[in-house]
């Protein structure tokens, strides 16, 4: 495939996209695609072109789509009823799950989106503090909420720990409620959580930050200093949980936090999400336990629904199987290691960032350690590339490479081929001697 032929219905679609929906999109991606279905790890659009799928639906399609174990179970469930507001087995069932497979959960609440669980799960660490901060980093994603939308991509650079609203609506006495410190920078962490200790109600932070792995001794630093000052560390794992590794972040990099939250692989392509914990913090959702005055009010009308939990009981039970995650690992390192290869012969500034069943190009030189140093890289040169793996069937964000179970051996190598293409069409200009 060298160009991407758009049908007369797609054309329509997204006629009709720009007349109902702001932009014609969803807010989530590029409006010049429909999607029509997924097998595996492929997608198609509605005028029938084929793409590889490193976009994963933002990732919960980790062990690819239509997955006949999903499906199946999925399907069972529909004629059974699709949500009830009540506990059901297969939301129980999803929650021990979690419990037995991840560090830090001795107890699950179930929500709906990545969002709200981060939105909760800062919440949760005030309430049970009784102090109103949170210390995030720069540059770190926790999802939609005004609490999180603060120094995700800020437009100016202000001094730690000053937080900057990154969207309208906002209100600016939030800002003093944000502290905001740099990513692997062990210590001005542990500085600015000292220097504030009295006022912080938790630490939230992405264990890997967007694709910016952790320093060797960061995150031990983190729990270290926040545990000694008895101030709940939050891990944000709704990209990495059950992703790099079946206990998530904290099992693949030996750190355990106080409370983790939960999304996209969980729910198994549906709308679910979670917060897990230790038990005496999760008690705060429990109003016998906690009385009436720390009692933390949480309800969703979808929490816990059964459809989304037996498509996550089902997923979790695939990746149970013996060698999953050494197989999913290997294909996203052949895919790194690919690309690095012909990066080096291309003499092209960059390099590749994250781990290997999530990562990206980064078009920059030298130690990308923090959101600053990420600002280095050529934003054009990697809007170029992207556009032509696109137009050669290679579907991805503009950030990122979603490796799944269902890549193969064969994907990999068309995925070369066509970065192999991409980067002979970069102008000499953008090459290095």
């Amino acid at each position: 495939m060298t160009g991407i032929a758009k049908s007369p219905e797609e054309l329509a679609l997204m006629e009709a996209a720009k007349r109902v929906l702001p932009a014609g999109g969803f807010g989530n991606f590029p409006a010049d695609i429909v999607i029509r279905s997924g097998k595996g790890g492929h997608v198609q659009d509605v005028s029938g072109n084929d793409y590889i799928d490193y976009l994963l639906g933002s990732g919960p399609m980790f062990i690819g789509h239509d997955h006949p174990a999903v499906t199946e179970a999925v399907l069972e469930q529909i004629p059974k009823g699709t949500t009830f507001f009540a506990n059901n087995e297969h939301g129980i069932r999803l929650a021990e799950a979690i419990v037995d497979a991840v560090p830090c959960a001795e107890q699950v609440r179930f929500l709906t989106s990545g969002t709200e669980a981060d939105f909760y799960a800062m919440r949760l660490a005030r309430a049970y503090r009784g102090r109103p901060k949170i210390v995030k980093f720069e540059g770190g994603y926790h999802g939609m909420s005004d609490w999180a939308l603060m120094s995700l991509a800020p437009k100016r650079l202000a001094n730690f720990p000053e937080a900057v609203p990154d969207s309208p609506g906002i209100p600016d006495a939030l800002r003093n409620q944000v502290l905001v410190a740099p990513y692997n920078d062990i210590e001005a962490a542990v500085r600015l959580i000292e220097a504030h200790q009295d006022e912080i109600g938790g630490v939230i932070m992405e264990p890997l930050q967007r694709l910016i792995p952790p320093k060797p001794g960061f995150l031990q630093a983190v729990r270290e200093v926040t545990a000694r000052l008895g101030i709940p560390l939050i891990f944000d794992e709704v990209v990495t949980g059950f992703r790099f590794a079946y206990g998530g972040a904290q099992e693949y990099y030996g750190v355990t936090p106080d409370i983790c939250t939960m999304g996209k692989i969980v729910g198994g392509g549906f709308p679910l999400s979670a917060i897990g914990g230790k038990r005496e913090i999760m008690a705060l959702f429990d109003k016998a336990a906690v009385g009436e005055e720390r009692f933390l009010t949480q309800i969703g009308t979808l929490s816990g629904n059964p459809v989304a939990a037996v498509a996550g009981l089902a997923t979790l039970e695939v990746l149970r199987e013996p060698g999953t995650y050494e197989k999913v690992f290997a294909t996203g390192r052949s895919l790194m290691d690919g690309i690095a290869t012909l990066i080096a012969e291309a003499g092209i500034p960059a390099q590749c960032v994250g781990e290997p069943v999530l990562f990206d190009v980064v078009y920059a030189e030298g130690d990308l350690r923090d959101y600053r140093s990420m600002l280095r890289q050529d934003a054009a040169m990697q809007k170029h590339v992207n556009t032509v793996l696109r137009a050669r069937g290679i579907l991805k964000g503009d950030s990122k490479y979603y490796v799944s179970t269902a890549h193969t051996a064969a994907d990999i190598a068309q995925t070369l081929d066509a970065f192999r293409a991409a980067l002979a069409s970069l102008p000499a200009t953008r090459k290095v001697a």
